[in-house]
């Protein structure tokens, strides 16, 4: 790990990167007086505020077909998400190899459209003040660069992460309270309100009975709310169902409304968001566990951005490689594997995606005789 670099020109640093070759590119979010002094000296003067979403912190089932761990003590491994221990030998080490594949990244590009539009519909924020990015791997990041923003400390951008995740809301806030009487959130309410009536509608919609009781939702009050599903969906047209069913009170409403905050909130990697020193992962890099590009996304056409068509580094050529083990996956039109111990020529796109998971090596040449 290089640190503690400052380059006077871009050629500069353009120089630097062919002289390194990292596998890796970071630079801080951070603008320091001196940049290159150790950590204590620098003299912070502010950070831009950044946001990272990757599919490693939203719920999806894919990752037991393409997610491997591998034991470190006694090299153990399965598909899926790694154990709290090794069911050979109990060891607790694990080394976790994530693919990213068509699902995780749609659901990463759903959680970004709804940060980008919380970020501008509750929080004042405009669009051009921010920069979207795909990671090179399994997510997006957000960069906000505004003067004002710039210069807030942790706690403050604590205040912005609790925002976003719908933390400490209080039913009282929603008319969802006793005192309050049972009159809840319209879908046409901003902020929070809208966002729970919109998530409440979407989870009502689409819901079961056995989901509404695992919900905290009593057995009979969700088989009528089931029932009523028709009329609940109609009910969104005036004010709402929070008045309609007969038997369904605040405190059940409250508990739809939790799954409501659930489905709505952004699901972003909070460290990053609150680290006023963030490095990042620098745009138009490879991404050392993929070889494919950090690459930046107009956010006006965010919902038609392809990862596997539009990060792609390498065009040209083809590499013999050796895989050992390798899930199927996708790059532009093409699907790839699964592999299992095979030797191959591929495209080099594909072939360096195997080399950086560490699923494949370099096919040594055979001597001619």
């Amino acid at each position: 790990m290089l640190r503690h670099k400052g380059f006077k020109t871009a050629d500069d640093f353009r120089t630097f990167l062919q002289s390194v070759a990292p596998s890796d590119v970071y630079y801080s979010s951070a603008y320091f007086e001196k940049p290159e002094a150790d950590m204590d000296a620098k003299g912070w003067l502010g950070a831009d505020l950044v946001f990272d979403i990757d599919a490693d912190h939203i719920p999806t089932q894919c990752n037991k077909h393409h997610d491997t761990w591998i034991c470190r003590n006694c090299g153990n491994s399965h598909r899926g998400t790694k154990p709290e221990q090794c069911s050979r030998c109990q060891g607790q080490k694990f080394t976790d190899i994530s693919w990213p594949c068509d699902t995780c990244l749609e659901s990463a590009k759903e959680e970004t459209i709804k940060l980008i539009d919380a970020l501008e519909k509750d929080l004042g924020i405009s669009t051009k003040e921010m920069t979207l990015a795909f990671s090179g791997h399994r997510g997006y990041h957000v960069h906000i660069d505004n003067e004002a923003i710039r210069t807030l400390d942790s706690i403050a951008r604590k205040e912005i992460v609790d925002y976003l995740l719908g933390l400490g809301l209080e039913p009282i806030l929603l008319g969802l309270d006793k005192d309050t009487g049972d009159t809840g959130p319209n879908l046409e309410d901003s902020g929070w309100r809208g966002r729970i009536a919109k998530g409440t509608y979407e989870f009502l919609l689409t819901t079961s009975q056995e989901q509404l009781e695992k919900a905290g939702v009593k057995k009979k009050a969700a088989l009528h709310i089931i029932q009523q599903r028709d009329r609940i969906t109609e009910s969104w047209k005036q004010s709402g169902p929070w008045k309609i069913l007969k038997g369904i009170g605040p405190e059940t409403w409250k508990r739809i409304a939790q799954q409501a905050i659930e489905k709505r909130s952004v699901k972003i990697d909070t460290v990053v968001t609150t680290d006023v020193h963030r490095l990042i992962r620098l745009a138009n890099t490879l991404h050392g566990e993929t070889g494919l590009l950090k690459i930046e996304v107009p956010i006006d056409t965010v919902e038609r951005f392809d990862p596997f068509k539009n990060a792609i580094a390498f065009k040209r050529g083809t590499l013999r490689v050796d895989v050992s083990d390798a899930p199927k996956f996708r790059l532009a039109d093409d699907v790839y594997g699964p592999f299992n111990n095979e030797s191959l020529e591929l495209p080099t796109a594909p072939a360096m995606l195997l080399l950086c998971k560490g699923a494949a090596k370099v096919a040594e040449e055979k001597q001619r005789v």
